[in-house]
C-alpha cells in the first residue's frame, strides 16, 4: 500500500497544482461561485481514475480477487469459491487456503463501453448544481454490476441470466457503484477503499447466498440448477 499512497499523493499534487485553477476557470462560465466546488469534484475524480489506471496496469485485479474469494470463505461460501480456485482446507486462514485459480484471475473486466460512456458523461459535470450528482449516480448504475463479475463466473451464468440478475438488483446496485465511486474521490485514500469495496462486494454475496439457502434448502446447488428466479 505504501508506494500506492505516495503514487496517489503525488498524482493528486500535481493535478491540483497544474490542473485545477484552469478547470476552476473554465467552470466558472456555467457554475458561477460554485465552480470552486465544483472543480475539486472533477480534480478528484481525473485524479482517481489515473491512479486506478496506473494500479490496475500491475497487480489490482488478482488483489481484488484475493479479497473476494477470501471472505467468501470467511462468511461460509467455500463451496462457491471452490467453483473457481483450488483451496487448502488444511491452511489456517482463509488468505493461506487460497491456491491457483481455475477461472480467469479477474475481478472487474474491461469494458470499452463503460470507458465511453464515461467520457460521453464527463459533460455533465458543466451542468450547475444537479450536473456531478447525475454524473456519479450514471457512472455508478454501469460500474455495480462489475463488482459481482467473479460472482456471476461462479455461477457458470449465461450472459441472459446475467442480466436477469442485474435487472432484479438494478437499484441496488447503482446504489454500490455510486458509493464505490465516491470513495474513490477521498485523495490518498482511493486505493484502499478500491479494495475495500472488493471486500464489501462480497459480503453482499454472502447475504445473497444465504438467502439462496433458506430459498432452496441447501448452501449451494450446481449452477445448472440456478433458475432466474433464483439468481
Amino acid at each position: 500500500m505504501t508506494p500506492v499512497l505516495l503514487l496517489s499523493f503525488f498524482m493528486y499534487a500535481m493535478l491540483f497544482t497544474f490542473a485545477y485553477l484552469p478547470q476552476v476557470a473554465f467552470l466558472a462560465i456555467f457554475h458561477g461561485p460554485a465552480a470552486w466546488f465544483n472543480a475539486a469534484i472533477l480534480t478528484l475524480g481525473e485524479g482517481a481514475a489515473i491512479v486506478a489506471l496506473l494500479f490496475e496496469a500491475f497487480f489490482v485485479d488478482e488483489t481484488l480477487v484475493d479479497i473476494f474469494d477470501a471472505v467468501l470463505i470467511d462468511g461460509g461460501c467455500e463451496e462457491l469459491v471452490q467453483r473457481g480456485r483450488i483451496l487448502d482446507d488444511s491452511a489456517p486462514n482463509s488468505v493461506k487456503m487460497l491456491g491457483a485459480t481455475t477461472i480467469p484471475k479477474v475481478y472487474s473486466p474491461f469494458s470499452l463501453r463503460q470507458i465511453v460512456e464515461f467520457v460521453v458523461l464527463l459533460p455533465l459535470n458543466l451542468v450547475p448544481y444537479v450536473g456531478v450528482p447525475l454524473f456519479l449516480i450514471l457512472t455508478g448504475y454501469r460500474a455495480g454490476p462489475f463488482h459481482h463479475w467473479r460472482y456471476f463466473k461462479f455461477l457458470d451464468l449465461t450472459k441472459q441470466e446475467r442480466k436477469t440478475a442485474i435487472k432484479r438488483r438494478k437499484l441496488k446496485y447503482t446504489w454500490f457503484g455510486t458509493s464505490h465511486l465516491l470513495l474513490q474521490l477521498i485523495p490518498g485514500l482511493s486505493m484502499l477503499f478500491l479494495l475495500t469495496s472488493a471486500a464489501g462486494s462480497a459480503l453482499w454475496v454472502v447475504k445473497l447466498e444465504k438467502e439462496r439457502t433458506m430459498q432452496v434448502g441447501a448452501t449451494i446447488r450446481p449452477s445448472n440448477q440456478y433458475t432466474d428466479e433464483q439468481v
